[in-house]
């Protein structure tokens, strides 16, 4: 089996962990798996945001591509990495068990965004994060701070931006937890869809792929990234929009947030749903047809 990946070391770990599983489901060794690297549009641009690049899919078209041309079997990725629509012919075939999904400050002035002095430089690359960080301290100087968390380390260090945000899962992953100064609150600091969560793309119809997926799909994981999904794609969802959403699964029931904010954080609306974990999806894309309803749609205007 070929596994495909970036190559970032976080993507590696991703990669390293979907293989582990695999084979301590199925008994077999580490050589029945090859991890292949490829290098994506979204690795390769660092000079300006993903939105004005092209979104989302910079980090998955080159993978999917690989996909179709039989170089890999399946793909393992970030959820929150994933456009709501995929290519035809390809699925979401599998979850693993979601990590932390919480945000996670690093600071050097400062152990916590509210500590932090007036005016001080806080960089991040996602929009989302930058509009909930101008919603807390509108005083704050937010910059655009992109690369991965190595290059986004060093320029802390360089003293480019005096504090940041990363997701707690991806730290974790790469045993990185002991240089997080402040864990962010759900309730205030809400998630991306998909943070936290590790999915693998496949072929559909490809049934020896899809068996061997089974035996590590997390269920419940999976429940509620089709929430989060759906109530992103009703939202029109993309790097361009600041967007949060987290959906809970307790037995088989769920419960979502989701948030809409405008860019500079001055301006927002909540969702709230629950109901039968079986109707995931559909709670979703109702919790994003009512907030947008709800929103209008000036409240979209220039998010592009």
């Amino acid at each position: 089996m070929r596994i495909g990946t970036r190559g970032s070391l976080l993507a590696l770990a991703q990669a390293h962990e979907t293989r582990a599983r695999l084979m301590a489901a199925h008994g077999l060794p580490e050589e029945a798996f090859e991890i292949v690297v490829i290098a994506t549009s979204g690795d390769r641009i660092q000079d300006r945001p993903l939105a004005l690049a092209g979104g989302k899919g910079l980090f998955t078209k080159e993978l999917e591509e690989a996909m179709y041309a039989d170089e890999i079997d399946f793909a393992v990725h970030s959820s929150k990495d994933m456009p709501t629509q995929l290519p035809d012919g390809l699925e979401l075939s599998a979850f693993l068990p979601r990590e932390d999904p919480r945000d996670a400050f690093i600071g050097r002035a400062a152990p916590s965004i509210a500590e932090l002095p007036e005016g001080a430089v806080v960089g991040s690359s996602s929009l989302r994060r930058q509009a909930l960080i101008r919603r807390m301290r509108p005083d704050l100087d937010v910059v655009m701070f992109r690369g991965n968390v190595q290059t986004r380390l060093r320029k802390l260090d360089e003293g480019v931006a005096q504090g940041t945000i990363l997701a707690n899962a991806g730290l974790r992953r790469l045993g990185l937890a002991d240089i997080i100064t402040d864990l962010m609150p759900l309730d205030v600091f809400p998630p991306a869809p998909g943070q936290g969560a590790i999915c693998i793309e496949s072929r559909i119809g490809d049934s020896r792929v899809r068996n061997m997926l089974a035996a590590i799909d997390h269920k419940p994981t999976g429940q509620a990234l089709a929430c989060e999904r759906a109530f992103l794609a009703a939202l029109d969802g993309s790097c361009r929009t600041p967007i949060a959403g987290y959906a809970m699964i307790d037995g088989d029931r769920l419960s979502f947030e989701g948030l809409i904010l405008t860019p500079d954080g001055t301006l927002s609306h909540e969702a709230k749903a629950e109901g039968r974990a079986a109707d995931a999806a559909e709670i979703g894309r109702k919790a994003g047809e009512d907030v947008r309803a709800r929103a209008g749609e000036k409240f979209f205007e220039g998010w592009s």
